[in-house]
């Protein structure tokens, strides 16, 4: 059965009620860390199933209840989600052996705030950074992805584009 996700990154604390109506229309949510607060992802959990990893601003409790790295196998489409990972050609040293020894169909990190959706032709993934939806921080725009795991494929990718930086 197809599972529609949204993905989002870097809130850093934020959250309002169109992020949140995106969440109500998602199977599952997944935030790609700096998370910032535990209304964040309390919010997103009451709404529906969160996957989440930390990032670097994320403090002692937020580590306690998400990990560095989730990786897992949803609807045939291996994942594998962390918060500074890079992308194809440019991978953090973190993952850089890893992924190259074990690479999954779908990568996904946050961390710099750009919104950039890559093919890695020579491991053959597909690389997702959903760019920053919160208001704190250096990016122009707010966004967030979404799309459609379905029977080992990746399909219905669309940009969730919120405009200016700065409350809605």
């Amino acid at each position: 059965m197809a599972k529609a996700i949204l993905l989002l990154s870097d809130t850093h604390g934020y959250i309002d009620d169109r992020i949140l109506d995106w969440a109500s229309k998602a199977d599952e949510v997944w935030h790609a860390g700096d998370i910032g607060d535990h209304s964040v992802s309390d919010a997103l959990k009451a709404i529906k199933p969160l996957r989440a990893v930390y990032g670097n601003i994320d403090g002692h409790e937020l580590r306690s209840e998400f990990p560095l790295n989730q990786r897992f196998t949803l609807e045939g489409v291996e994942v594998w989600m962390t918060h500074i990972g890079g992308y194809p050609n440019r991978y953090s040293r973190e993952v850089k052996d890893e992924i190259k020894a074990n690479p999954p169909k779908l990568f996904i990190s946050g961390h710099s705030h750009i919104l950039k959706v890559m093919n890695d032709k020579h491991l053959g993934l597909l690389h997702m950074n959903p760019g920053a939806v919160g208001i704190h921080g250096f990016h122009l725009k707010r966004t967030m992805l979404k799309f459609v795991l379905d029977t080992g494929k990746i399909k219905e990718l669309e940009v969730i584009d919120f405009g200016k930086r700065g409350k809605s």
